[in-house]
This record gives structure tokens, sequence and C-alpha cells, in this order.
């Protein structure tokens, strides 16, 4: 892995992935595995505990064991131990874990719309005093304040050497 110049104490790691260089591809590589995803899951759910994220991933103990590892690494969660004899440990989401509940709620929302036939559970959101009404997301531009739309986007290929077909020839 390579150094993100954008990186502090509190970021995560700017893994090295072949092809294109993208973001999506990066975040991928580090929390876009299944059982990764499920674990944060979990976590933001408030089950913080190994016995609890296993049972509710239905993930195998040594490859959850090894994602939630890699997951620390990469500062995605953090351990705190519960428990001095014998010691246990909980997961807690870091500023960086916590920055995915978009990510989170966006696959939710399409997995309730295109892989399940009843949505098995339903974020509420509490508004003003005394509402609370189901969640529905949309994305809003912080700048102009707009909702955003995929065809109101254009795309901007910062990365030397790539144009939006792919790699420039000669670069």
């Amino acid at each position: 892995m390579t150094p993100n110049a954008k990186q502090s104490e509190n970021s995560v790691p700017h893994p090295d992935v072949p092809g294109r260089p993208c973001s999506a591809a990066a975040a991928l590589q580090l929390v876009g595995e299944r059982w990764a995803l499920l674990a944060i899951r979990e976590i933001f759910y408030g089950n913080q505990r190994f016995d609890r994220i296993v049972r509710n991933t239905g993930a195998p103990r040594d490859r959850l064991a090894a994602r939630l590892r890699a997951l620390e690494e990469a500062g995605v969660v953090e351990r705190h131990a519960y428990s001095e004899r014998p010691l246990r440990f909980e997961y807690h989401l870091t500023e960086a874990g916590r920055d995915l509940a978009p990510v989170m709620h966006a696959l939710l929302a399409w997995g309730d719309r295109w892989a399940v036939d009843t949505p098995p559970v339903a974020f509420r959101h509490r508004g003003g005093p005394g509402t609370e009404h189901d969640l529905d997301l949309k994305s809003t531009c912080r700048t102009c304040g707009e909702e955003v739309e995929s065809g109101s986007l254009t795309i901007d290929v910062r990365a030397p050497g790539w144009d939006r077909a792919g790699p420039v020839e000669g670069s």
C-alpha cells in the first residue's frame, strides 16, 4: 500500500489497485468483501462483540476474524477490551467506518428495491418534534443544495494519463 497525500492518523491507507485509478476501486479493496460489509453492518446495528457478529452474519469464524483484523489495520474499526479475564474485545467504528453509513443505506435501499420481496429492516427518522417516519434518503449537492440525479453529472478525469475512455496513448 502506498501512502495517500490526505492520510493522517485517523485516515485509511490508499491501496494500490490494478486498472483505472479510482477511489471506488480503492474503497472496495478495503471494505468490498461480503463478510467485511456484513461485519460493518452489524457494528452499525450496535452488535459489537465477535460472537454476535458471527451469529448475525453467518460468516465462518476464521474468515470473520481475518476480515475484522483487516478492517482494523485499514482504520475502519478499532477494538476496545471489555473483559480482562479472559481478554475479550468489542469492535467500534472509527470516523472512517462511520463515514460508510451512506454506503450501507444505499446498499440496503438497493437491496430493498431489487433483491428482496419484503424489506427485512426499515430505518426510522425522527424529524421535527413528535414526528417519525421511514427514512427516504436523497443526494444533494453541498455547494448548490440541489438534488443530484445521474443525468446532471459529468466526469472530470483527474488521474494523470487517463481520460474517460481509459489510458491515454503515449502517457
